[in-house]
């Protein structure tokens, strides 16, 4: 009896952290859209003074917006494909197969966390700018996926160390090529993961400020280089409505991509 009254204050107690925590993250952004249509909210007033368009205005007065918009979901997505691609081979690497190394892979694919974000920047835009990399879309995309993969790898190494390989091996003992039995029975099992990776690379480059301003050079611009400047002046209201659109940009993207992921989980367990 007294252990099923601990439990439940237990779960009573987690609920409570669980909602306030909740109440703590959807609070400040309910108030984003706000501060879109108001110029001055000073303090100690509850409601703002001011109404003012100018947040609107010089978003949409941006010519360049549209294509700054789709130039960094694009640079986000493909970060995020091609850094979950690299995270599931490692992971099966790691997981699946002993090697000479292993250890040590393992290691160096944590070193990007490790090592401090500015000083590996520089490291690299040097690196890159010898190499022809420097100011150019590809070396934005090489640095981010730089930054993303030991997430993915960490993900999928979890994933697949408890998927196993087992029922891929049953389904080419009889007869299923290794890729196809990879793809229809490995991969599904997996797809939280799959999903979890892609979601994790694409918020890593989508919100990268200083590695893209630094190996971007200012020429490859995205919506976190247009957005941080107005945070770090002090210009909530525009960056406010800068802040609004990096939300909901996110919030689509992770839509479809949560759509198609369950497609594929519900149309392999479904054959």
């Amino acid at each position: 009896m007294n252990r099923k009254l601990s439990g439940i204050r237990e779960s009573k107690a987690a609920n409570m952290v669980l909602y306030f925590a909740a109440l703590c993250i959807t609070v400040p952004l309910l108030i984003l859209p706000v501060w879109i249509f108001f110029g001055r909210w000073q303090w100690p007033e509850l409601f703002p003074s001011a109404f003012s368009l100018r947040a609107l205005k010089s978003m949409f007065s941006d010519a360049g917006m549209v294509e700054v918009l789709f130039s960094s979901v694009m640079l986000s997505a493909c970060v995020a494909i091609l850094a979950t691609l690299t995270g599931i081979m490692a992971a099966r690497a790691l997981v699946l197969y002993d090697f000479r190394g292993k250890k040590l892979v393992s290691f160096f694919s944590m070193l990007p966390m490790i090592v401090p974000s500015a000083s590996f920047a520089m490291g690299v835009h040097v690196v890159f700018l010898r190499m022809g990399l420097g100011d150019t879309w590809t070396g934005l995309l090489l640095v981010h996926m730089i930054y993303s993969v030991p997430y993915t790898v960490s993900i999928m190494t979890d994933i697949t160390a408890m998927a196993g390989d087992r029922l891929e091996l049953q389904a080419q003992v009889l007869g299923v090529s290794p890729l196809k039995a990879f793809w229809h029975v490995s991969l599904p099992v997996m797809m939280p993961g799959v999903l979890s990776s892609l979601s994790m690379a694409y918020i890593v480059s989508f919100s990268q400020y200083f590695l893209t301003l630094l190996i971007g050079g200012g020429r490859v611009r995205t919506l976190s280089v247009v957005m941080v400047p107005y945070i770090q002046s002090g210009d909530r209201t525009v960056a406010s409505a800068y802040a609004t659109l990096f939300i909901m940009t996110l919030m689509i993207v992770f839509g479809v991509m949560e759509f198609f992921a369950r497609r594929k989980y519900e149309q392999a367990f479904a054959d």
